[in-house]
């Protein structure tokens, strides 16, 4: 009863999110593909995938590009200058947080 229990719950969790040890397990149950332990992450989820005949969804793509982002932060880096001229560091903080934030962004973009 405990074993069916974890049975489903690693059918139900989807494929990217799983360990490589789980892949190979389901990767043994098909016949299909051969040399499991050989494999790593990546070709274990591009094999499964494929016998299942699971179709990739399509990435989601950046929502700017790093030229536009670096834009916004120069914009943002003047903002904050003159807010810090002005003694307001409540929106000087706020802006510092934001140009952060599409640090971040060029990062994952990059």
């Amino acid at each position: 009863m405990g074993a069916e229990k974890k049975k489903k719950i690693k059918e139900e969790k989807p494929i990217d999110k799983m360990t490589v040890k789980e892949l190979r397990e389901v990767a043994k149950e098909i016949p299909e593909i051969t040399g499991v332990h050989g494999m790593n992450k990546a070709e274990l989820i591009g094999s499964i995938k494929k016998a299942r005949s699971i179709k990739d969804a399509p990435r989601k793509k950046a929502d700017a590009s790093v030229r536009d982002i670096k834009l916004k932060i120069r914009k943002l880096k003047a903002e904050r200058e003159a807010f810090l001229k002005a003694d307001n560091k409540k929106m000087a903080i706020i802006s510092k947080r934001r140009i952060s934030r599409l640090k971040k962004k060029t990062r994952k973009a990059a």
